[in-house]
């Protein structure tokens, strides 16, 4: 099996499992929650992407934003910390996955709106869409704590852990 990161990705497959080391966006704007989507799956999940080596996780989380959104941005600070232990699906189907994610609060430039024209981790076109905060729990979306938390967001990091095995 190939695997689904770049060689330079804090990521690795051994003994049936996944481990990724990911940097996320959270992007506020209007009550809404910049997410992604892509032409091979049918879900939204939040902008970011895994951490290089020799990269901190603040150096990614603005590195994908610029990647997925085609605008440079800021991080205000760390909102939270995710453990995420999952079972995978298309270029991961088979595998018990654990990925860490730290989610950045980003400062939102003034007449921000995303261009959408970056590659899923398999390749597929990814765009973005703005979703609600008040209906997020409508849509299949992920990470699904962001229905709760993100309304009664905080000064605070949060420590989140799901398990979807």
């Amino acid at each position: 099996m190939s695997e689904p990161f770049s060689e330079n990705d804090c990521c690795f497959t051994r003994d049936g499992a996944w481990f990724r080391y990911r940097a996320a966006a959270v992007i506020l704007k209007d009550g809404r929650v910049l997410m992604a989507c892509n032409e091979a799956d049918p879900y939204y999940y939040s902008v970011g992407g895994a951490v290089r080596a020799g990269e901190t996780a603040e150096e990614a989380v603005v590195r994908e934003v610029l990647e997925e959104t085609g605008t440079r941005m800021e991080v205000d600070r760390l909102a939270f910390v995710h453990e995420n232990f999952f079972e995978g699906s298309a270029g991961l189907t088979g595998l018990r996955c654990h990925e860490v994610a730290l989610y950045f609060l980003m400062k939102v430039p003034e007449g921000f709106e995303p261009k959408g024209d970056s590659l899923s981790m398999h390749g597929a076109a990814e765009h973005m869409e703005w979703l609600p905060l008040d209906r997020f729990s409508s849509f299949r979306a992920y990470p699904e704590f962001f229905a709760a938390e993100l309304p009664r967001l905080g000064p605070g990091i949060r420590h989140i852990v799901s398990r979807k095995h």
